[in-house]
């Protein structure tokens, strides 16, 4: 789009999104009070069934907004093999709010639900806070290492979380997705995390074993997905909002999951340390790639 229509595409763009979050999610708080009236499991799992509709309903919503505002260029590999009948795992880099937005369009008719581990800080936001709530998204609350030294008490209460949360997934599929960073990436965070990567912070692995330590036997598979946004690289949820986005590129690699990606991660040192090296890697060779699409669509990188 022109950028002299911008500030009426944001403005379209604005409140189109709150219309759909708003009739998306509050048939979904209503389906939570429901569920927390009536704890019973065939009412649990009739509620979950009809929130995951919902939330597919606002992911549809979504993407037709980006149809209407935006004139996208999608690059995606890696997504034929996927199967909305299996239950996956899905970390990926974490650019913008653009990345929530991105998957939720791509991922809706070819995996199951998306759940994702969120800030607690999202819990107040309107509508979108309560509604996640409802689908038994887990919020996680990060403590500074200063804080957890003052108050031990705290400590370990996003792995309980993760626990309760995924303990719910074990009824119907579900992709249990992971910002493994825990925050968007910007240069000022990448200096402050001493980050060993050009385009990534560190990796936080307690939360993803967790999961696969829990659920493990159920996950099919894990997806590892690479965001990049060669045009719009500054501002890509603005961009977004006034119509200026241009072109997504995903990558998807699925791995497999085997026998030593699961283990005890709070009282097993060793496999703490292997656990942890394995998503090292696996950032390490993320980084390599995101370089590589810096030169592919932009002709610079470090590579």
């Amino acid at each position: 789009m022109p950028k002299l229509f911008a500030p009426i595409i944001f403005l379209i763009t604005t409140i189109l999104t709150i219309v759909f979050t708003i009739l998306c999610s509050v048939p979904m708080v209503i389906a939570g009070m429901v569920k927390l009236l009536l704890p019973f499991r065939a009412v649990g799992l009739s509620v979950a069934a009809f929130g995951n509709f919902m939330m597919w309903c606002w992911c549809c919503s979504l993407a037709f907004i980006l149809t209407v505002t935006n004139r996208i260029t999608w690059d995606i590999q890696g997504a034929d093999e996927l199967n909305k009948h299996n239950w996956y795992l899905l970390i990926s880099n974490h650019k913008s709010w653009t990345d929530i937005v991105t998957l939720c369009v791509v991922m809706r008719n070819r995996i199951p639900a998306t759940k994702y581990f969120l800030k607690q800080q999202l819990f107040w936001v309107p509508f979108i806070g309560i509604g996640c709530w409802a689908l038994d998204m887990p919020f996680m609350r990060r403590y500074s290492r200063t804080y957890l030294l003052k108050h031990p008490e705290k400590r370990g209460k996003d792995i309980e979380t993760t626990r309760r949360s995924c303990e719910k997934f074990r009824d119907y599929p579900t992709t249990i997705v992971n910002f493994v960073e825990g925050s968007r990436f910007t240069e000022q965070k990448k200096v402050q995390s001493h980050s060993p990567y050009q385009n990534l912070l560190p990796p936080k692995s307690a939360g993803i074993a967790l999961a696969l330590n829990i659920l493990g036997m159920q996950f099919d598979r894990i997806l590892n997905v690479t965001l990049f946004y060669p045009d719009n690289a500054e501002k890509p949820f603005i961009d977004l909002l006034c119509g200026q986005m241009k072109r997504i590129v995903i990558r998807i690699e699925t791995l497999p999951i085997d026998d030593s990606l699961r283990g005890d991660y709070l009282n097993d040192k060793t496999y703490k340390r292997q656990f942890q090296q394995w998503l090292a890697d696996i950032w390490t060779q993320k980084d390599q790639q995101i370089e590589r699409l810096k030169q592919q669509f932009l002709g610079k990188g470090n590579i």
